[in-house]
């Protein structure tokens, strides 16, 4: 079943400009990183850098508007940084990306080639509606410590994703959750593209198209839908 996604009134009010894209897949197959998903990631490195052409990944106008609504809603840019900005500064190290496998590395190589927050969830472990939301502050996030689960809490305003059961990433973009995140058994997926002013709809749309294309290839039998939120 196909969960809705919204967008509170309290989110749009605080960054007027936020536009989300959904591309939903069915039948995918996934894996360990291999020699196709490590290309598209090599690629979107070499994409990011001839973008940037020797800017750091805070002076592209798109992750400067990301850092400027961590700030509307109480969070450090510097400290607790989007994800695409995470992924870009990564992308810019010696290590270069990591594999992590089949399908996060696609949206990965999105992500960075874009400069977009992308994120991907485990549609067999959403519980009923996803919500972007400001959190109140006793919304429960699980996560792993040291192999040890731990519950957290988000800060009181904090702008969040959640579902029935509890927050799925913090600090918008920043930190997901193990509980629906995706993995090598992962066969049907959900991905977020995230996107605010100055970029425009064309280019979230070529985002997306992009990824399909990417996940399609890599699946070529499943089913995949590019659509807004509701």
């Amino acid at each position: 079943m196909t969960p809705t996604l919204t967008v509170s009134d309290e989110v749009r009010t605080l960054v007027p400009g936020f536009t989300a894209l959904v591309v939903e897949a069915h039948g995918l197959v996934n894996g360990p990183s291999d020699e196709a998903s490590s290309a598209l990631l090599d690629e979107a490195e070499r994409r990011l850098a001839e973008r940037l052409d020797g800017r750091t990944p805070d002076q592209d106008p798109h992750i400067a508007a990301w850092r400027a609504a961590y700030t509307a809603f109480g969070a450090k840019p510097s400290r607790t940084r989007n994800s695409a900005e995470a992924l870009a500064k990564r992308a810019l190290a010696d290590g270069g990306l990591p594999r992590i496998n089949r399908l996060v590395d696609a949206y990965n190589a999105v992500s960075v080639a874009h400069l977009i927050p992308v994120g991907g969830e485990d549609l067999g472990r959403i519980r009923g509606a996803m919500r972007l939301v400001r959190a109140v502050g006793d919304e429960p996030f699980v996560a792993v410590a040291g192999g040890v689960e731990t519950v957290e809490h988000p800060e009181p305003g904090e702008i969040v994703w959640c579902d029935e059961e509890g927050v799925t990433c913090r600090r918008w973009n920043w930190r997901q959750g193990p509980r629906t995140r995706i993995d090598d058994d992962t066969v049907d997926a959900l991905f977020l593209l995230e996107s605010l002013a100055p970029m425009t709809r064309e280019e979230l749309l070529a985002a997306g198209s992009e990824l399909a294309e990417s996940l399609r290839k890599l699946a070529p039998g499943a089913r995949i839908t590019v659509r807004d939120p509701e």
